[in-house]
């Protein structure tokens, strides 16, 4: 008898945050497939097999198609699998594909959607990413992508607007770039939300034209966003241009 397949969204990184459905599924389930940054507080939440398919920049432990195919034939098996995504499954989590290899193979699927990463770490940060004096639309695009330069961003970032960049930090100092010949100005506020839901998160504020600067000075690893927009101005982060100034200005 064929087991079903949950695709399941993680959060950004807290486990209070996960929903009671997710908390429930990882409670029954046989065998966990899970990304590399889910927080092991949520790992620790299950009994079941644990089998990491983490992915970096450049190095994958497992392809794709060898992930779907694993979610497979582990329902064909008669387990109940919980394939367990960072954020939501259907936002830059290439949860569809496997929605779709589980649909072709017959094995029933299920989504059960998570605070995403932009919208829980922009809470953490006190960031609305609307706001009646300064946003009314927002546009979500992947920063790690083959052809940045190529991307048409026309018009998703500037005044009115906010852009949130997932995956963007290895390309940071090439997104700002971009943004800048596109038209959007130097001195936009922008935001890197480094770690959200984790003991350890950063929220650090600069200018566009700082933005690939700033995260080399600062160190900043994945997983980790950038919000690029006059919301930028009114999270509750620590601006890291102003404390270089002061930092150059005791030097002097």
């Amino acid at each position: 008898m064929s087991g079903t397949v949950h695709l399941v969204g993680a959060g950004p990184g807290d486990p209070d945050l996960l929903t009671l459905r997710a908390a429930r599924l990882l409670g029954e389930a046989d065998v966990v497939v899970h990304d590399g940054l889910v927080d092991p507080r949520i790992l620790a939440l299950s009994a079941a097999q644990l089998v990491s398919v983490a992915k970096a920049r450049s190095r994958h432990t497992m392809t794709q198609e060898a992930i779907n195919a694993l979610l497979v034939a582990e329902a064909r098996a008669g387990r109940r699998v919980v394939r367990l995504k960072g954020g939501d499954p259907f936002i830059f989590g290439r949860g569809g594909e496997e929605v779709e290899a589980c649909r072709a193979a017959g094995v029933p699927v299920e989504v059960v959607p998570g605070i995403s990463a932009a919208l829980g770490c922009a809470a953490e940060a006190l960031l609305p990413l609307t706001h009646r004096d300064a946003a009314s639309a927002v546009s979500f695009v992947a920063g790690q992508c083959k052809g940045l330069s190529e991307q048409n961003w026309a018009g998703l970032a500037g005044r009115g607007r906010t852009l949130v960049i997932y995956m963007g930090v290895a390309t940071a100092a090439a997104i700002a770039d971009k943004l800048m010949m596109d038209g959007v100005a130097p001195a936009m506020p922008v935001v890197v939300l480094e770690k959200g839901g984790r003991p350890d998160f950063r929220a650090l504020r600069t200018l566009l034209a700082d933005l690939g600067g700033m995260v080399a000075r600062e160190r900043v690893v994945s997983p980790a966003i950038i919000v690029v927009g006059q919301v930028a101005a009114r999270a509750d982060a620590d601006d890291r241009l102003r404390s270089l100034a002061r930092r150059a200005e005791a030097l002097a």
